[in-house]
């Protein structure tokens, strides 16, 4: 059976919505509204075929629901398709349920976000620091990430902990940087937030989220995971199209705060509505909780209390994404225009990333969508007229190169990626919402690329500083020599470089990254392709190395070895 028709029953209900919504003051035209559902729908029901794993989405405007719709499989072993009602692993949405906890107890008076934590948790060791509350909910506090210790993933988080022994695991770790001096993403300080709610309010942070959130706000699909039966509960899956298998194992007790709950796009859009009004947080807490960190340098970030804050096509946006075995999600809020769009997907390794596709949904139910590209044929010639060299700045590049008819740019310090022709002069990326565009001169060479950064309207122009992009030479050595660079080097607690030898081949991967093969310039001087980066081994006359140093976007990282 088609997908619209088999889903129809879910969009048919949303009728008596839509005609309230295009009623109201500001509405767009009803042919206007038709035209973005019908866009959203199309880009949704090619992101998630109907024989793979895929997603259930809402879009809401003024609390109610304007589009709700879902794509794919709930279970591939049984053939259930996915219906908008349904269960999903929300990953490290869970964050904003757990910051809106502490402010819940902070305006009971019963903790304050200014708090240091040994207050609470008098046996966790701080190093020497003060490191607060607010810290923690901002992920500037140092504390190590106890998911980037070495080979916890993939064994660690099978097993079942108490909120103390998950605490254990990580406690000992050494402090990344002192508190606000940085912001680092940090799972381990969410864990310990959920251990501060615990030990406030003599409940178990589960216990706590349901009676003093989900309830209160009729959240009844929303659970704290475990192996209790959830009912139309989505199964989770991971790999490509090619080779779809069940997620990995993982003991719900190991998210804990950081990433443990479940619940549905009907529920997280009453939480969402609930976020308006002051039935939960106050207006001026709500504000707190949306508000960038600044650090103690002056510098702001991007990040509030559990929510990432930035902007959409120039209106505000607060969003938050989350990836736990089997799923990956997104949700955003535009606070403004009060729309919302939350983006649940049974996939970990989704591809288009749903962050990617929220964003794209919602500036569809904005009705400022960004352009829709197609791939056209360019002839190598043409293309050959713009390689080359484009300066961004005196520290930064972005190197255009040509292989086998395809073009390719790569910015300096990131991975190389290929570029789409739209036309001639226009070219985008798969999966991304930057593009560019090439100015030319009479003859039809380049003389400058116009970036524009995740569809802005502004672009970031460089100008063509050469035509001839640098060429690595690959020098020839002995592979033997590449035994005494095999090894585990620390870049920074947590974060190693691992190189390995694969008979005349010598391989690099950096902790929770892909493996890359680096290429001989010297018998010490490595450098990669895919990734503008070079590596230098440091050794004595014999013997295997003692440290390499990391030369990646201006910035040299030594790192000793560990083993």
């Amino acid at each position: 059976m088609p997908k619209w028709t088999r889903n129809r029953p879910a969009i048919v209900p949303l009728v008596f919505f839509c005609a309230l919504w295009l009623q109201a003051p500001h509405s767009l035209a009803g042919a206007a509204a038709d035209i973005e559902a019908d866009r959203i729908d199309a880009m949704l029901a090619k992101a998630y075929p109907d024989s793979q794993p895929g997603a259930a989405v809402i879009v809401t405007k003024d609390g109610k629901p304007v589009f709700r719709n879902a794509y794919g499989m709930a279970n591939l072993e049984l053939g259930v398709p996915l219906q908008p009602d349904m269960v999903f692993r929300l990953g490290s949405i869970t964050k904003q349920f757990t910051a809106a906890a502490i402010l819940w107890l902070e305006q009971r008076g019963e903790l304050s976000v200014d708090d240091p934590i040994s207050k609470h948790l008098p046996d966790y060791p701080v190093h020497g620091h003060r490191i607060t509350i607010e810290h923690l909910l901002t992920h500037t506090s140092g504390i190590f990430n106890y998911t980037a210790i070495p080979g916890y993933m993939a064994e660690k988080v099978r097993q079942d902990m108490s909120t103390d022994e998950l605490v254990d695991a990580f406690k000992d770790q050494p402090m990344n940087f002192a508190p606000g001096e940085r912001w680092s993403y940090s799972n381990s300080g969410y864990v310990l937030l959920g251990a501060i709610i615990e030990k406030v309010s003599g409940q178990s942070y589960a216990d706590f989220v349901h009676k003093n959130i989900f309830e209160p706000l009729g959240m009844k699909q929303t659970y704290y995971g475990g192996h209790q039966i959830i009912p139309k509960r989505v199964s989770g899956y991971q790999g490509s199209a090619a080779s779809f298998r069940n997620a990995n194992y993982l003991s719900m007790t190991q998210p804990h705060a950081a990433g443990s709950l479940l619940s549905t796009v009907d529920d997280l859009a009453r939480w969402d509505r609930a976020l308006y009004s002051e039935e939960l947080l106050s207006h001026e807490t709500m504000q707190r909780m949306t508000t960038p960190f600044v650090l103690n340098s002056g510098e702001k970030t991007s990040y509030g209390y559990g929510f990432q804050v930035g902007d959409l096509r120039g209106r505000r946006a607060i969003r938050h994404g989350g990836g736990i075995f089997g799923f990956r999600t997104s949700a955003i809020r535009l606070p403004d225009e009060k729309i919302y769009v939350a983006v649940l997907t049974n996939n970990s390794g989704s591809q288009p990333n749903p962050g990617f596709v929220a964003t794209k949904v919602a500036a569809a139910a904005l009705g400022d969508p960004f352009p829709e590209w197609k791939a056209v044929e360019v002839d190598s010639k043409t293309l050959s007229r713009y390689v080359g060299v484009y300066k961004i700045n005196e520290d930064e590049q972005r190197v255009v190169t040509l292989e086998n008819g395809r073009l390719y740019t790569q910015r300096t310090g990131g991975a190389r990626q290929e570029a789409l022709a739209a036309s001639e002069t226009t070219f985008f990326y798969r999966n991304s919402l930057n593009y560019f565009e090439f100015e030319r001169d009479a003859q039809g060479n380049a003389t400058a690329m116009r970036m524009y950064q995740q569809g802005s309207k502004e672009a970031e122009v460089s100008e063509r500083v050469s035509d001839k992009p640098p060429v690595r030479k690959i020098a020839q050595i002995d592979p033997e020599l590449y035994d005494a660079y095999e090894g585990v080097y620390q870049l920074r607690p947590g974060f190693n470089l691992t190189i390995t030898r694969d008979g005349d081949r010598l391989l690099a991967q950096a902790t929770g990254q892909q493996q890359f093969e680096i290429f001989p310039e010297s018998e010490t001087k490595f450098f990669l392709q895919v990734i503008n980066a070079q590596i230098t081994f440091v050794r004595k006359s014999s013997g295997p190395a003692q440290e390499l140093v990391l030369h990646q976007g201006g910035q040299s990282r030594s790192a000793k070895r560990l083993n």
